[in-house]
């Protein structure tokens, strides 16, 4: 039994683990490009980095509440 759910934790941790990557990457490419764009200072990438940041910490903040949630429906 705890074979077949192995595969279902693999995917949700990979799934995991790319959505923190794209979640980080893609506003501080953006603002790369933005910035090669426009040719500006890193104007576009502090902004990217910023949002990155913020985007990280809302993820973590759904995350943990998914978490907790789910402990508290195993302890209940």
């Amino acid at each position: 039994m705890a074979k077949n759910i192995l595969p279902k934790k693999y995917a949700e941790y990979l799934g995991l683990g790319a959505e923190i990557a794209a979640s980080l990457a893609i506003p501080i490419l953006t603002g790369y490009f933005l910035d090669n764009f426009f040719e500006t200072s890193p104007v576009f990438i502090l902004i990217g980095v910023l949002l990155a940041m913020i985007a990280f910490g809302l993820m973590i903040a759904r995350i943990n509440n998914k978490l907790n949630k789910r402990d508290n429906d195993k302890a209940g």
